[in-house]
């Protein structure tokens, strides 16, 4: 059995980790919080928890050598969505609410310090 995965799943791997610097409980508890908010519970089904936020959730939860191609694909759009918000912030930057907490949906919190590389 072949325990490598994909160079291409590794990239998106290593591009996640990068970029999303809160953990599973930390984003599940805010994806929690978030839905319960003022726009939350739409009138459909469902929780008001962001799709995508639930997904890196579970991402977070999986080791590397448990991950399916549909994984690597989340982990893509996630590192996109996040790049793309990093790239054009508000001229407020990260004192602005709405573009924190959007970033903050798919688990990067702009206001955590990175990690010093000692």
């Amino acid at each position: 059995m072949n325990d490598r995965i994909p160079a291409e799943a590794e990239l998106a791997w290593e591009d996640f980790h990068r970029l999303v610097n809160m953990t599973s409980d930390e984003l599940r508890t805010w994806l929690l919080t978030d839905a319960s908010g003022e726009e939350a519970f739409p009138a459909g089904p469902g929780t008001g928890v962001s799709e995508l936020g639930a997904r890196v959730v579970d991402l977070l939860r999986k080791r590397k050598v448990d991950l399916t191609d549909g994984d690597a694909d989340v982990m893509r759009q996630v590192v996109d969505y996040v790049e793309e918000h990093l790239d054009a912030p508000p001229p407020d930057g990260a004192s602005n609410e709405r573009w924190r907490h959007e970033l903050m949906t798919v688990g990067h919190d702009p206001l955590r310090p990175e990690p010093s590389s000692a």
